[in-house]
């Protein structure tokens, strides 16, 4: 979030260059509102209206809850949580995943609802709420919040240098001032995307190793409930249908936010056999 914060704040700056035109408000106001835009989205009615539609993800029809709601009920038990603080939603998907998301929501595929057994999903559902309990989703949150100006900001810059190529090969071939002032402008859109682009693949890399460290912590705070055996499970599951590889090259390893599952279903077994640890 640290890395995302001077982009994010540089390109509010340029949005708000244009919002100045018809409104008068001072820059750092315009900031601190939208900062303060993000805290709605951890407001849990807000959260749940929101969020779910953003992602594509639904309530559980009656065959998926009737799956869902026992598993969830031992989790919140086994932790002494009220019942409904926190909500589980479906994602179509052909993908096996879950996540959380807000501080509230926990999202499941519906392939992992189809293909993990319900002990193995009930792991799944632990190691998600441990993300929530951990606080990991907060960060995550505010930080792809900030990081809203930066992307929309690089799209236009690469927009605008497609135009303004484009614009030099059709219309400035008679014209060397044209011509140059048109390549010109080009350069300097590249350069404005480029600079965003940067930023946003540093800080998706720093949050992809804070990432990395926070799904270790997960998977320990699930053992300490009591459902490591069924993550551990799920974990398997995963490397047996083929996912949850080491990544081999350092980009690779950049772009992943999650470690191997290999290696996390080792460390689970691992503390499972010396709780001490």
């Amino acid at each position: 979030m640290l890395i995302i914060t001077p982009f994010s704040l540089i390109a509010l700056f340029l949005i708000w260059l244009l919002v100045r035109l018809i409104a008068d408000i001072g820059f750092w106001w315009f900031a601190l509102a939208y900062l303060v835009a993000s805290l709605a989205l951890f407001v849990r009615p807000i959260q749940l209206a929101v969020l779910p539609r953003l992602l594509g993800a639904r309530m559980p029809n009656s065959a998926e809850e009737s799956v869902i709601r026992p598993l969830w009920n031992s989790v919140t038990q086994a932790n002494r949580l009220p019942r409904g603080h926190y909500v589980v939603r479906v994602l179509p998907s052909d993908e096996l995943n879950a996540f959380a998301c807000g501080g509230h929501v926990i999202v499941v595929t519906t392939f992992a609802l189809h293909e993990l057994s319900r002990r193995e999903l009930t792991g799944v559902l632990a190691h998600e709420l441990s993300h929530h309990l951990g606080l990991h989703t907060v960060a995550l949150t505010i930080g792809h919040w900030l990081s809203i100006p930066v992307v929309v900001l690089a799209r236009v810059g690469v927009f605008l240098q497609n135009v303004a190529t484009a614009a030099n090969e059709a219309f400035t071939q008679g014209s060397f001032v044209l011509r140059n002032l048109s390549t010109l402008l080009a350069a300097l859109l590249r350069v404005a995307s480029w600079f965003f682009v940067v930023g946003l693949t540093a800080a998706d890399a720093l949050t992809n190793t804070v990432g990395r460290s926070s799904e270790y912590q997960a998977d320990r705070r699930a053992v300490r409930m009591g459902f490591g055996r069924e993550l551990a499970g799920a974990l398997r599951r995963v490397i047996a249908l083929g996912g949850g590889r080491r990544p081999i090259s350092w980009r690779a390893r950049l772009e992943t936010s999650h470690p191997p599952a290999r290696t996390r279903a080792a460390r689970i077994e691992a503390m499972l056999r010396h709780p001490s640890r």
